[in-house]
């Protein structure tokens, strides 16, 4: 039987976030609280095991705001710098769990996690490095403590990307396509959450009306869009004009799968 879980959405920006640097758009300058937008990323708790997806440059701050004290494992979707580059901040968790923090990638990824954070793997290192054990995944389901998780491949233009499903749950980050194969894995889920950057043609992400017809093509019955530019418009704004059982996620939403 498949754990009950605790998904909070610690950030639902695209990789420049909202607001963006230097810009003073009605999104930007928004009020809304839903309008501030940090680096895509979801925290995924069991009563055992917790473990977050991606490592973007405001996981720091995103773990003080969840005050998270424990964390079991990353997995990652790809590695663009909005999902991983905050990863040296996992040594606070080497110190308080006193041991290596598991991380899940595929290959594309580990190569880059290597390359980023040689530091971390070199023959003499120095006190207060990361300390990570590597685990390259496949398409094949793996776990992580008592979670399980079937991996799904989706297309960022050229670069393959892993989408993750955790039992009625889906979640697709940074895709432009997902192939036949793939979607049937999605089929049966409760929940997606998929990407919707804008609302007008982008080269490597869904935008609004393409997230849209994901969802109602595999009958998911619930969606939360994220990975959101400050172009989409303001959260109430769209929010109001979404179809039924669609929703624009926000930063700190929680739901309980």
């Amino acid at each position: 039987m498949y754990p009950s879980l605790k998904i909070t959405f610690l950030g639902t920006g695209t990789s420049s976030g909202v607001p963006m640097i230097g810009c003073d758009c009605e999104v930007c300058t928004s009020t809304d609280k839903k309008d501030k937008r940090l680096r895509s990323s979801i925290l995924v708790q069991s009563a055992n095991t917790t473990l977050v997806v991606d490592t973007g440059p405001d996981f720091r701050y995103q773990m003080l705001r969840e005050n998270v004290k424990r964390l079991d494992a990353v997995v990652f979707t790809h590695p663009h710098k909005d999902h991983m580059a905050g990863l040296d901040d996992i040594r606070a968790y080497n110190y308080l769990i006193k041991k290596p923090m598991e991380i899940y990638a595929d290959s594309l990824t580990e190569e880059a996690v290597r390359r980023d954070f040689y530091y971390a793997f070199s023959d003499t290192k120095y006190p207060g490095i990361p300390e990570l054990n590597l685990n390259t995944i496949t398409l094949d389901p793996f776990v992580v403590g008592d979670i399980p998780i079937q991996p799904i491949l989706v297309w960022h233009l050229k670069m393959p990307v892993m989408g993750y499903r955790f039992g009625k749950f889906t979640y697709i980050t940074d895709a432009n396509r997902i192939d036949d194969t793939e979607k049937e894995k999605i089929k049966g889920s409760e929940i997606i959450v998929l990407n919707a950057l804008r609302k007008q043609k982008h080269i490597s992400h869904f935008n609004l009306s393409e997230a849209i017809a994901i969802v109602q093509e595999l009958k998911v019955p619930q969606a939360y869009f994220t990975h959101i530019s400050h172009q989409l418009g303001r959260h109430a704004d769209v929010e109001a004009e979404l179809p039924k059982g669609i929703h624009l996620a926000y930063d700190r939403l929680v739901l309980d799968i």
